[in-house]
């Protein structure tokens, strides 16, 4: 899998830009603020429908114009197919699949996939449990991208089972709230399990990967490993060795009905949900230890590198290579680290990378590179791609 051509229309400090690109690397090169960032994660919205900077879509337009667009053109074992998403101020997002139109912007989610390593990497490890159900759920969704929708059907019950505790607690219980709880209950119970079950078979499949991973990068550390976490389920669920079975979703959904009947005293009080898995963690581990609090500045890296290199065999796997996009890490890597992911992005069809300086990229990565630089003035710069450089340059 690669792209062939990427386009970007008003996004971010892209007034527009359309590239052609290649199999194997392409370094975008310039110093920091020139945007070069911003066409990764161009190409990562595109494969996730989110930037990995930001929670929101607003601050991907750019400054003074109500929409955004961004393209491209995917090659996946010799099929072309063209992607195409706007980015709307104050209304809905509109996408395309080869020029027409689609209902959702999620039905152009599986064409293109993409594993991105950044320096906002870090909060995997360091940061609060919604960074890692959030890397859970996209790679479960680059898996499986019918789970886009049960993600919007959770997170819609999510939040209309909460609206209902919140009046709910303030106000007389009277049977009425209490029966149409109930019928929420059973909405959202069937909801997570089908995203629970996922997360758990993600976690089974990507943990090998994850301690390969991890012991190539840092063979001198401690083993590395990951676990999911749930106060809803029983262990036997949460052990990473143990593989999905068939009646897996049903059995889900009777533990959470009976975990939500437990819980709704406590839930009543507080007006909030509090089973379910949005209260989940992935917990990551350094021999006996929770990496986070625990792990150095440089396990810490090293563990972030592990899960995104782990996710990139684990996609492999299905029978074609992600594309690779590595915003500004080689800098933040020691030799040892920056030779390991050196090796395997030599390896990869397409890897598109920035870097500040021509230094920053390991040698052994041959590569096309193209200068970005930007004009104008601060509060309104223009990027642009003003010439290719030598692929020497790049090394």
């Amino acid at each position: 899998m690669f792209i062939r051509a990427l386009t970007v229309r008003d996004f971010r400090s892209w007034e527009h830009a359309d590239i052609e690109l290649s199999t194997g690397g392409t370094v975008f090169l310039g110093a920091n603020g020139n945007g070069k960032t911003n066409l990764l994660e161009a190409a990562g919205y595109l494969s996730t429908l989110g930037s990995h900077r930001v929670s929101g879509d607003a601050p991907l337009l750019r400054m003074g114009t109500e929409r955004a667009r961004i393209g491209a053109t995917v090659v996946n074992t010799g099929r072309e197919l063209r992607i195409d998403i706007e980015l709307n101020q104050g209304s809905p997002n509109r996408a395309q699949i080869n020029r027409s139109p689609v209902r959702r912007p999620r039905e152009i989610l599986g064409i293109l996939h993409t594993v991105l390593f950044a320096p906002e990497d870090l909060a995997l490890v360091r940061g609060d449990p919604g960074e890692r159900r959030r890397f859970l759920d996209e790679l479960c969704t680059a898996r499986l991208p019918r789970l886009a929708a049960v993600r919007a059907d959770y997170d819609r019950v999510l939040r209309q089972r909460s609206a209902l505790l919140k009046s709910a607690g303030r106000q007389a219980r009277s049977r009425a709230d209490l029966g149409t709880l109930d019928v929420w209950d059973g909405h959202l119970a069937a909801h997570a399990s089908e995203l629970l079950a996922e997360r758990l078979r993600l976690v089974h499949e990507l943990s090998p990967h994850l301690t390969d991973s991890y012991a190539s990068i840092a063979p001198q550390s401690r083993p590395a490993a990951i676990a999911y976490r749930s106060a809803a389920l029983p262990p036997e669920f949460l052990d990473p060795a143990r593989p999905p079975a068939r009646g897996d979703i049903a059995e889900l959904e009777t533990i959470l009905l009976r975990e939500l009947a437990a819980a709704r005293p406590r839930e009543l009080e507080r007006g909030v949900c509090l089973v379910g898995p949005h209260r989940d963690d992935l917990e990551l581990m350094l021999g006996d230890a929770p990496a986070k609090g625990f792990a150095s500045h440089g396990e810490s890296w090293s563990f972030a590198l592990a899960l995104r290199l782990g996710s990139f065999e684990l996609l492999r796997e299905g029978g074609t290579d992600p594309v690779l996009l590595l915003d500004d890490v080689f800098a933040e890597l020691d030799r040892h680290r920056r030779t390991a992911l050196a090796s395997v992005a030599a390896g990869a069809e397409q890897v598109l990378i920035t870097a500040a300086v021509p230094e920053d990229v390991p040698a052994e990565l041959s590569a096309n590179t193209l200068r970005v630089e930007t004009t104008g003035d601060a509060d309104r710069r223009t990027s642009r791609i003003i010439h290719a450089v030598d692929s020497s340059a790049a090394g």
